[in-house]
């Protein structure tokens, strides 16, 4: 999750987000640990190679960019990874609350993961890119307020 500063189309991560809430949904609903499993698979993808490589950016790609318009303002793919690596977690607590019998975990974790991939999908709020922007913010000022040492 280096700073890349590739750019990508801000509708791909808000589809996958549309998709992503549907899937937790329904693990929520039938409480399906080898869905759970694949989406954290698919949030590893997401995380480790971009989310234009995970399954869900691979679709938007092939079936649904080519008839859209070039968006206005492209966005730098960094904090949608940081946000899949987030979901990552997430549903690897989740499947850890499944797999050991602990579903109130279970029920939290996958219920903060859908509740962020709602609000990206309904709203175009990415709580993970959030995080990272204010991450980034936090660590440039720790930086740039840093006094020199005299050697």
């Amino acid at each position: 999750m280096s700073g890349d500063s590739l750019m990508i189309d801000p509708r791909g991560p808000r589809f996958a987000a549309g998709v992503t809430t549907v899937v937790l949904a329904v693990v929520l609903i039938t409480g399906s640990t080898w869905l759970l499993g694949v989406q954290a698979v698919i949030f590893a993808l997401g995380a480790s190679l971009g989310p234009g490589a995970s399954p869900y950016g691979l679709v938007f790609a092939r079936f649904i960019r080519p008839r859209l318009r070039t968006p206005k303002e492209p966005e730098e793919s960094a904090p949608p990874r940081f946000a899949q690596a987030v979901g990552l977690v997430f549903s690897l607590a989740g499947l850890a609350g499944y797999v050991t019998g602990v579903t109130v975990l279970a029920y939290v974790a996958v219920g903060a993961a859908l509740a962020a991939a709602f609000l990206n999908a309904a709203f175009g709020f990415c709580l993970g890119c959030e995080i990272y922007l204010a991450y980034r913010r936090i660590v440039s000022v720790r930086i740039n307020k840093t006094p020199e040492v005299n050697s």
